[in-house]
Formats: structure tokens, C-alpha cells, sequence
């Protein structure tokens, strides 16, 4: 499959009565993207913010963030399953509006009220400390707010935001038919010099058997029991991954993340010239047994085996004993002579003194770290609050008080920032030796 992905930068969003893309400035008809949402009976009400990098602006109740994207030739629409029949995707042409997204909040009390199923959502600050622990803060964002109807499950939530989300960010980027990108970017797999490395990239997908929703989304469905599988890389680009809208941690990728995934994008990029990359692997992990642990390690191993690889770059999502999933998988490559190199976040405490990982095997020899999820950071004062929530939890557990979202504030860990931990490397991180 050949995919080209042709870019239009937007520097600049603003409101008028029209769509309009233009010398990088975007023009959006606020009336019709609100009453576009509003068809949807169970959406009580909508309203867009424009939010821009430099503001001091924090944004509550973020459920997911995407870029949009439209397909002007190819088989198939982008984010298929979900706005359109489940059908072939990742070849033609499709146009994006980058430096942007879409970031959707919603106000919306699920049924779930604790453990890991309770729903939560992220806040970002676009200015400041908060803003320099995501890279999301460096994008102009369109900020779609909603309020659910009361009574909604948890799926039912999810389905309704997530339309909403990629309805908004398909119809911002229809714009762009028939204009001239600034430039076109191809990606299509084979025709490497043979005597490349041939590289892999395992995609670690936590999923979540207590949950209405796996977590991860591939063609709308979610990922459930399964075995290790093979994905075309290009079917990322077009909008096939997708998170859950109802449990925006920020330790669980957003939309816009699959949509950009770094480390397929690099491989991608050194395809041909440095490397032979084969493609995806698609692996579940967060097995409830050590047993089912190593049969997923092993079948992976083996299916990267099959596909004749001499290396693969390693990732994941998710935490807690996922993670031994992943240590296992990369003892099972190694020993098949599988060259494995893993990019992981650390753990390592709110003063970065404890155990960095929760679990080790001798043959991970190779590791690339993000930087911590752990470390405890200071939020200051914000000038304006735009989302549902003028007050949040910074603590989650059930009868937690209520905090003034405008602040200050201290949150112990990052997993409340959108993109505040690092999965795939996308961040601009450096490190010290002491």
C-alpha cells in the first residue's frame, strides 16, 4: 500500500460564518461545527474555545485529542468503523491540518464510581511548567466542549464523544480539498536493499477485561483476548487506532498520538535508508496470569520470527503487570535472536528514588527511557478555565474534594496532564548523569 500524506499547517484558528483554509490561517464556522454536534439528542450542549501555545489557559475534562484529517482518494474514510463502514484504509492520498487538533472535553459522571473503571479525564495548562511537561501545549487547539445527558454508560459516553471528535476534526479538515499542501509525505513498505537490518516494531496495547472498553480501539472495535497480530503501518495514519474517550489518562495515548505515533514514524522515515521495516505487530498485553503472560510473549516471538525479523523496537501502553508482558516478550525475541531495543516511561517515585521499573529480565540490554511519570509537579495559577470543569479531582478516589481548577495547585504525579507521560519518545527530553 502507498499512502501519501499531504500536510497543511495551521499557525492560526479563528471564528467567522464560514470554513476557510488560507496563507496557514484556519476559519472555522463556529454555528455549524455546535449545531453539526448537537444532532446527537444525548449531547445536551456544545460549545467551541480556541486555545493557542503562550496563553495562560488551563483546559479541564479532556477526553481526547485528534488531528484532522480527511481522504481525498484511496479506498475507505478516515477513522473507519467508527464514521464510516469497516473498510480498507492506508493507501492513496489523505490531507492533514497539522500544528492543530481537536481537543474534545466533556462534562459526563459515569456509572463506574471507583476502581480502574471509574472514568477520568486530563486537564492542560498552554503556558508554564504545565505546559512544558506536554507537547500538546505546542499545538493551536480547537476545543470542543460538551455536556451528556445523566444516566449515560460508560460505552454508550465513548461513543457518543468520540463521534462527535472525529465528525469535527473530518469537517475542519475537508477544508483543504482541492488546495496545494506544503508538502506530501509517502509511505509504503517494500522494495528495501535486502541486506538491511529488517525491523519490527511490537506495539504493546494494554486491555482492560473489568471495562466496557478495552482501552484501544482498532477500526472501532475494541481489543480484547487475542493474540499477537500484524497491522499495515499506513492504517495508523488514517485514523484506524483510537483511544478510549472516557479514560483520558495521561498515561493511555490519545487519538492524535496513534494518528502520530513517533516511533513508527521513524522507522517509517529510515525505511529504505538505514533499515528494512517490515511493519506492526499488534500485541495485547495485561494478561491476568503469568501463564497467559508467556504465550502471549512466546506467540509474538514467533510471529516475528515468521516475518523473517532481525530486530524490533519495543513499545507499550499502560502500567501496573502489563509490564512484565513486555519483559517477557523481549526475552522470548532475544532468545529467538530477535534484537530487541525497548522505549518505556519510568516509575521511580514522586523524588525519583524508587525502583525505576517494576520488573527486569537480564536479556533487556537495550532500553531507551522517556523520562518518569512519577515526579510530583507545582501547577501555577491560571488567568482562564475553558472546559466543563471550573473545580477537579486532583485526587481520584471516591468522596475526593473538589479543587479550584484555576489553582494553584500540586499534583503528585503526571498522569493528569494530557501528554504528560512520555510513551513513544514524542517528547524533547534529555538527561543528565549525576
Amino acid at each position: 500500500m502507498r499512502l501519501e500524506l499531504a500536510e497543511f499547517p495551521v499557525s492560526a484558528i479563528k471564528f467567522a460564518d464560514r470554513f476557510d483554509y488560507s496563507a496557514t490561517q484556519l476559519t472555522v464556522d463556529q454555528s455549524a461545527i455546535e449545531q453539526a454536534v448537537l444532532q446527537e439528542s444525548r449531547i445536551e450542549a456544545a460549545w467551541l474555545d480556541v486555545v493557542s501555545p503562550g496563553e495562560k489557559v488551563r483546559v479541564t475534562g479532556i477526553r481526547d485529542v485528534v488531528e484532522p484529517r480527511v481522504k481525498v482518494s484511496g479506498s475507505g474514510q478516515v477513522f473507519p468503523g467508527v464514521l464510516g463502514p469497516v473498510e480498507p484504509v492506508g493507501e492513496g492520498r489523505t490531507h492533514r491540518l497539522s500544528g492543530m487538533a481537536v481537543f474534545v472535553t466533556a462534562e459526563y459522571e459515569g456509572m463506574v464510581r471507583a476502581g480502574l473503571g471509574v472514568q477520568r479525564s486530563t486537564i492542560l495548562d498552554m503556558w508554564g511548567v504545565g505546559a512544558a511537561a506536554s507537547p500538546f501545549s505546542a499545538l493551536n487547539g480547537l476545543v470542543l466542549n460538551l455536556r451528556l445527558a445523566k444516566g449515560l454508560s460508560e460505552l454508550a459516553a465513548h461513543g457518543i464523544i468520540q463521534r462527535a471528535a472525529f465528525e469535527t476534526a473530518k469537517r475542519l479538515a475537508e477544508v483543504t480539498i482541492g488546495l496545494t499542501p506544503a508538502q506530501v509525505e509517502v509511505f509504503e513498505l517494500g522494495g528495501a536493499d535486502p541486506t538491511l537490518p529488517k525491523v519490527l516494531l511490537i506495539q504493546g496495547c494494554l486491555t482492560d477485561a473489568g471495562n466496557p472498553h478495552s482501552g484501544v480501539g482498532y477500526f472501532g472495535l475494541p481489543i480484547r483476548d487475542s493474540l499477537a497480530t500484524t497491522v499495515h503501518p499506513n492504517e495508523f495514519l488514517d485514523g484506524a487506532f483510537s483511544m478510549y474517550a472516557t479514560r483520558c489518562l495521561a498515561y493511555f495515548p490519545v487519538t492524535w498520538d496513534w494518528q502520530n505515533h513517533p516511533l513508527l514514524l521513524g522507522l517509517y522515515r529510515q525505511h529504505r535508508r538505514t533499515v528494512n521495516f517490515l511493519g506492526v505487530i499488534l500485541e495485547r498485553i495485561a494478561f491476568d496470569t503469568h501463564h497467559g503472560k508467556e504465550v502471549i510473549a512466546q506467540n509474538t516471538a514467533q510471529l516475528a520470527t515468521m516475518l523473517g525479523a532481525d530486530a524490533a523496537l519495543v513499545s507499550w501502553i499502560g502500567s501496573g503487570n502489563a509490564f512484565v508482558d513486555v519483559m517477557l516478550t523481549l526475552r522470548a525475541c532475544e532468545r529467538r535472536g530477535i534484537k530487541t531495543s525497548l522505549v518505556t516511561y519510568e516509575l521511580g517515585g514522586k523524588d525519583g528514588v524508587d525502583s525505576p521499573l517494576l520488573f527486569y529480565t537480564a536479556e533487556a540490554s537495550a532500553m531507551t527511557s522517556t523520562g518518569s511519570r512519577d515526579r510530583w509537579i507545582e501547577l501555577p495559577a491560571a488567568e482562564k478555565i475553558v472546559g466543563p470543569y471550573e473545580a477537579i479531582k486532583v485526587l481520584t478516589y471516591p468522596g475526593a474534594p473538589l479543587t479550584p481548577a484555576r489553582g494553584p495547585f500540586t499534583l503528585d504525579a503526571r498522569d493528569m496532564i494530557l501528554g504528560g507521560v512520555d510513551y513513544w519518545g514524542r517528547g524533547g527530553w534529555n538527561c543528565s548523569a549525576y
